[in-house]
């Protein structure tokens, strides 16, 4: 399945809108049905691990604006990370919980690609991704973004018929976020387009 669209911001800058969508932290709260997602540092993966320490943990880093540029650059995606997610995604009568791993494949202001595969009880998907940022005429930010998606199992089944207004509702759901949480950067954004700017 092939998915591609562009979204525009308002009265935000281009740097705002690359180191939000570089913080893994704002990526969580996004995503629909996204129980975590934790930057890798070796090869294996223990899923349940990972689970009990999200569910341990206490309430995430604060994001743009009220978090400090310098920490979500700290912990902003770089080219070659690795990401473990969970992620709950109903279809249909069956509600499967991906285990999924994610690859920042290129990380380039202003583009970033990246690549990943999930698999649950009896489906699992592969996919790779990209967007690209640029200026507006009017001071805003438009994001091109696109997605290829290889279903397998159980969904893959279910048919495209099935499966496109479920990819459609959770990516409008993940940019309506992201507008929600961006447009408070916009509110704020006196002097933080600078400052990030410094750390990109």
């Amino acid at each position: 399945m092939e998915f591609n669209g562009t979204f525009e911001l308002d009265d935000v800058a281009i740097e705002e809108v690359w180191l939000a969508l570089s913080d893994p932290v704002m990526i969580k709260h996004a995503l629909p049905g996204c129980q975590f997602l934790t930057k890798l540092e070796g090869e294996d993966v223990d899923f349940d691990a990972l689970q009990e320490a999200a569910a341990d943990a206490d309430e995430d880093p604060p994001t743009l604006p009220e978090g400090d540029p310098e920490d979500v650059a700290e912990r902003a995606f770089q080219e070659g990370d690795r990401y473990a997610a969970l992620v709950e995604i109903g279809v249909g009568s069956i509600k499967p919980s991906f285990e999924t791993i994610v690859t920042i494949d290129r990380r380039d202001f202003p583009e970033m690609d990246a690549s990943g595969e999930g698999s649950a009880s009896n489906s699992s998907f592969e996919m790779n991704s990209g967007m690209v940022l640029s200026e507006t005429d009017d001071g805003g930010v438009k994001l091109e973004w696109w997605a290829e998606t290889d279903v397998f199992g159980k969904l893959a089944q279910m048919g495209q018929r099935m499966l496109n207004p479920v990819a459609n509702r959770v990516i409008n759901r993940f940019f309506k976020q992201i507008e929600n949480e961006l447009s408070e950067v916009g509110d704020e954004s006196e002097g933080l387009a600078d400052r990030i700017r410094g750390l990109i």
